[in-house]
């Protein structure tokens, strides 16, 4: 296709249109967008040459859509036009109309100020008939004025003769009068009425003075009661056209009937001194009582229902009373009485029947809803200095009773006894009567102080026998270093076993019924070891005394002369004879401790290797004098109480038997006989006895002792307790073999 046809097949532009300019880029990229599109549709269209004799049907179908689009352009224009047309006329009728407004604003604006000029020539006439109305109406109300100033003088000589009604009245007239005045003179305040702010003042203060007063006017002057509260009951339902704060006499009357309850019985807390604190609370479980009569009786029948001035009267006091106790635990330290008796009147005697909890008490009292008159943290504040006050007090009275104990172990005579013949004190009993008393006492305030006064006593007790036991200590270790001789020290420490006595059989009044079980344990072993440690200070004692004779035990005298263990005997029986003054079942245990005190210092005698047998005769001596020893243990023993069942003897005739045998090779079953009647026997004892013997060889030894390993161990029998383990054994001799060599 050449350049021709093609520029003849370019769109043409309509006349009158423009093409745009610079400004208008889009429409600019529009076109050549449009443009080529319509040459890329040209060259679609005629690429073929067959296609080019319907050219002249393709130009005319364009020419004739190019002219209906120009048709259609034409009218779109002009009907834009004739619109434009339009709106040019009406803006033209708006622009005429706005001009005849402004004519017509201009033309009112000029008559307002011609009216405003002329209002002003009359300000000067409308200031006169304001005075002239003024001067009228103070013309009809000079009369009145003038009896103002006397008016004021006589309802001020009413509020001082406590006529208050006819106070009140005459004041209502003036403040009406004023009322009257004051509306006419548009707000003007005339000096004549001054007064009345002050005296209304004064007689809201006499019905406040009368309201605080009501329980002694309810009974001398009821009267002046009943029109104080009438007075601020009508004022209460006053109106004013003026624009003034009410006056609320009845908020204040009410303020002031507890106000004077507060005056009277709380204005003073009670000075720090013994009983001061009792007495006030005294005199408190009798006025308050008296003072809701008085209410009930005489004030509300005074005064409206509404009031309700029972429950006013015993909310006011239960309030005012718990603020000042609050204040009281602020400022004060009570000590223990005080502090018992303000729990117990706080908490049993002011809810009581003698106080708030009066059947005389009607229900308008409403005292079901008071607040508790101490709060927890007051009521745990009081409780813990209470306890610690107590247990002050406690340990310092325990430790006096210690100490005048301790004092008399050092006495020239012995211990006192009871009508029985028992050693006795008054010790333990002081000791429980006092913890006792202060559990009663805590019990008739309340459970956790009752509890927790129990606890601290129980504490204090086991402190308590802790120092005694301390004491029982160096009371021994002077005694026993000379640097106090005591003339009766086993006596005395014989006497204190039966206070440990007494306090274990007493212990009980400590765990009643509330008690959880198991808490009298740590106080229960404490004694118990008290018990263990007085029994050892008298065994000790005992074995200073047979030491000596024991020395002496075997040898050969005692193998042909009982006399070494007759001395043992007699040396015993006059130690114990101090034991009938001891109580059971301390005795027995003192019995039954001592008689195996003395045989376990036999059995270590007998380990010593002091005497080897040289023959059979002498072997059959010692196991006679097993057997009779063991019976004179028996025999002393018995009659100085204690059973047989309990004793330790019979273990000499086990051993008796032992050196019986007469034939070395049975000694195996002899030995495993002693191990199952005393499982705790070792190897050492019985090398021991059977050096006693004299006639065992190695082979012989090694033989009984392997009898020691044979089979498990047995148990011990029942109720018997360990010996041989208790009782030591003399050294081995050092083996002069060497480790791998053999003995000859």
């Amino acid at each position: 296709m050449d350049s021709a046809a093609k520029d003849k097949m370019k769109p043409t532009i309509p006349p009158g249109s423009s093409c745009p300019g610079p400004e208008w880029p889009e429409q600019e990229r529009a076109e050549q967008l449009a443009r080529g599109a319509a040459l890329k549709w040209a060259s679609g269209i005629f690429y073929r040459p067959e296609q080019l004799a319907r050219l002249g049907q393709y130009r005319s179908r364009e020419v004739q859509r190019t002219c209906s689009l120009e048709a259609r352009i034409k009218s779109v224009v002009q009907s834009y036009l004739e619109g434009v047309k339009t709106g040019v006329r009406q803006l033209a009728q708006a622009l005429e109309a706005m001009q005849g407004v402004r004519e017509a604003l201009s033309q009112a604006h000029g008559l307002l100020r011609g009216m405003a000029e002329a209002a002003q020539t009359l300000e000067p006439l409308r200031e006169q008939v304001v005075q002239h109305k003024q001067l009228w109406a103070l013309s009809q109300l000079l009369p009145r004025l003038r009896a103002v100033p006397a008016a004021v003088a006589h309802t001020q000589t009413l509020i001082d003769a406590q006529r208050l009604l006819e106070a009140y009245v005459s004041l209502r007239e003036l403040e009406q009068l004023q009322e009257e005045t004051w509306a006419p003179l548009g707000g003007l305040e005339l000096p004549v009425f001054e007064g009345l702010g002050p005296l209304a003042e004064a007689l809201g203060q006499a019905v406040e003075a009368a309201a605080g007063a009501a329980g002694r006017l309810a009974r001398e002057d009821p009267a002046l009661l009943v029109a104080a509260v009438r007075v601020a009951e009508v004022d209460a339902g006053r109106t004013t056209s003026r624009e003034q704060a009410p006056r609320d006499w009845r908020q204040r009357c009410l303020r002031a009937l507890q106000e004077g309850l507060e005056r009277i019985h709380f204005g003073t807390l009670p000075q720090p001194g013994p009983g001061a604190l009792a007495e006030w609370l005294e005199a408190l479980r009798v006025a308050l009582p008296a003072e809701l009569a008085t209410a009930e009786a005489l004030v509300a029948p005074c005064c409206p229902p509404q009031y309700k001035v029972v429950q006013l009267w015993a909310h006011t006091l239960h309030s005012s009373l718990r603020r000042c106790l609050q204040q009281l635990l602020e400022r004060t330290e009570l000590g223990a009485a005080d502090t018992f008796t303000l729990l117990h009147w706080a908490l049993h005697v002011y809810l009581g029947p003698e106080m708030m909890g009066s059947l005389e008490l009607g229900p308008e009292a409403d005292v079901s809803h008071l607040e508790p008159l101490l709060t927890l943290e007051n009521v745990e504040q009081l409780e813990a200095t209470f306890v610690a006050e107590v247990q002050a007090s406690v340990t310092q009275w325990l430790q006096k009773a210690l100490d005048g104990e301790a004092a008399e172990w050092g006495r020239e005579q012995e211990p006192d006894t009871d009508p029985s013949g028992f050693y006795h004190s008054p010790m333990p009993a002081i000791v429980l009567q006092i913890l006792e008393e202060n559990i009663r006492v805590a019990s008739m305030v309340s459970e956790s102080l009752q509890q927790r006064v129990h606890d601290m006593a129980l504490s204090e007790l086991s402190a308590f026998l802790r120092s005694f036991s301390d004491a029982l200590i160096r009371f021994s270790r002077d005694h026993l270093r000379g640097e106090a001789m005591v003339p009766h020290y086993v006596p005395y420490l014989l006497a204190t076993l039966n206070h440990q006595s007494a306090l274990s059989s007493s212990l009980s009044v400590l765990q009643p019924d509330w008690v959880a079980p198991g808490a009298l344990a740590p106080v229960e072993a404490a004694l118990d070891e008290l018990q263990r440690r007085i029994c050892r200070l008298v065994l000790e004692a005992l074995l200073l005394e047979l030491q000596p004779l024991f020395a002496a035990l075997p040898s050969r005298q005692w193998l042909s002369s009982p006399e070494l263990l007759e001395g043992v005997c007699e040396r015993t029986a006059r130690f114990c004879q101090d034991f009938r003054h001891v109580r059971n079942p301390a005795v027995q245990l003192l019995l039954a401790e001592a008689e195996r005190t003395v045989v376990l210092q036999y059995l270590r005698a007998l380990m010593q290797g002091r005497l080897v047998c040289r023959g059979a005769d002498e072997r059959t001596q010692a196991a006679e004098r097993l057997r009779q020893d063991a019976a004179q243990l028996r025999e002393l023993f018995l009659g100085l109480g204690l059973e047989e069942s309990v004793q330790c003897a019979p273990v000499l005739l086990a051993l008796r038997e032992l050196l019986n045998l007469r034939d070395p090779t049975l000694l195996g079953l002899e030995v495993a006989g002693l191990r199952q009647q005393f499982p705790d026997v070792s190897e050492e004892h019985v090398s021991a006895l059977l050096d006693l013997r004299g006639d065992v060889s190695r082979e012989q030894r090694l033989a009984a002792l392997s009898s020691l390993q044979v089979g498990p161990q047995p148990s011990p029998p029942t109720g018997r307790r360990a010996l041989f383990s208790l009782v030591p054994t003399p050294a081995p001799p050092p083996s002069s073999c060497l480790p791998s060599g053999s003995c000859a």
